[in-house]
């Protein structure tokens, strides 16, 4: 047998307790029937009382109070093993988190609405574990494999472009760092990498990485930011709080998604999706419920365990047919009249 609440056997603690409570009741109804009548009179008053069904009104009740308490603590009993199995798959998020990112076509910026989906899509997860690679000039692992969500959630809170010692954008590197420092190489599927950026790089060849990627048989979908036309200013701020832009060499920097090194890296990978925001909304969560939640699952982890039947619902039952039984029983017995003397009218 095994209790599964055993912090609510406590609750016993009321049985002798409410016997305190009848007693000092059965007290103070003694002693005001003596105030109320005298000795004589009394017996005959209260000669229809029935002491005894009193106290196993009273038992029915404590005992009906004790199988509740039982009941609360999740009896169960009649073991059976059971092997219960884990399924899932090993999602890395690469966030680009060059200054490029801080361009404002997204709201509040691309950097922090791509942070925003990634938080709403974590939400979703069904058993897959996650990590979390930022990016710029160079690579950093923020937060490597795991199932702890508020871990990761932590660590990605902290995301800024500060988060990596050199600027610029360079995504092969990024790829490569992820496949040498976060993957494993004991399955070649039940693996993808969400790559968020507005796609510009400074020569790290990432088509030649993602083609690395795909030979590990690990799915990049990539996920594009910003204007792939016009694009836009890149803001920054001054040590006085005033906001400008970047400039180099004397021009202000525009930023523009590259989609089209986007399209080629998803193309080398075994069922690479590229999805083309822009400037509009998107959804990352749903985005993962249709691509990756969908997807064939590796087995994480398999154990046997012994599952027990909770049987509080019979000690429920016997409490509620005491505390019935004791609703229909009386505290008053029946009682022949008695005669009347001769010549006393009744």
């Amino acid at each position: 047998m095994r209790l599964y609440a055993t912090e609510m056997l406590l609750l016993l603690w009321l049985v002798p307790v409410l016997l305190g409570v009848y007693a000092w009741a059965a007290h103070r109804r003694a002693q005001a029937c003596r105030l109320f009548a005298e000795a004589g009179l009394l017996g005959r008053l209260t000669r229809s009382v029935s002491r005894a069904r009193r106290i196993w009104k009273a038992a029915l009740v404590l005992t009906a109070v004790a199988l509740l308490s039982v009941a609360l603590a999740r009896p169960a009993w009649n073991p059976k093993p059971k092997t219960v199995k884990r399924e899932g798959r090993d999602v890395v998020f690469l966030l680009d988190v060059s200054r490029s990112m801080l361009a404002e076509d997204l709201a509040p910026n691309r950097l922090d609405r791509a942070k925003l989906s990634i938080m709403d899509c974590v939400e979703k997860l069904q058993g897959d574990r996650v990590a979390l690679v930022a990016f710029a000039g160079n690579a950093t692992v923020q937060c490597p494999l795991t199932l702890d969500y508020g871990f990761f959630r932590m660590m990605l809170e902290g995301v800024t472009p500060e988060s990596v010692s050199r600027g610029g954008t360079l995504i092969g590197d990024a790829l490569r760092k992820t496949l040498d420092e976060v993957f494993d190489d004991q399955e070649k599927q039940y693996k993808d990498i969400v790559l968020i950026t507005d796609g510009e790089d400074h020569d790290s060849f990432p088509v030649d990485a993602a083609q690395k990627v795909g030979e590990r048989g690990i799915r990049i979908l990539a996920i594009g930011l910003g204007d792939e036309s016009q694009g836009t200013r890149i803001p920054i701020t001054d040590e006085q709080g005033r906001k400008t832009f970047l400039s180099y060499k004397g021009q202000e920097v525009w930023s523009k998604l590259d989609g089209d090194t986007l399209r080629k890296m998803v193309v080398a990978t075994p069922g690479g999706r590229y999805l083309n925001v822009a400037t509009g909304t998107f959804d990352l969560g749903a985005i993962y419920l249709d691509l990756v939640a969908s997807a064939e699952k590796k087995e994480v982890e398999s154990k046997s365990v012994t599952l027990y039947e909770e049987k509080y619902q019979i000690f429920v039952a016997l409490a509620l047919i005491l505390l019935g039984i004791e609703m229909t029983v009386s505290e008053r017995r029946r009682v022949p009249l008695a005669p009347v003397a001769d010549g006393v009218k009744p």
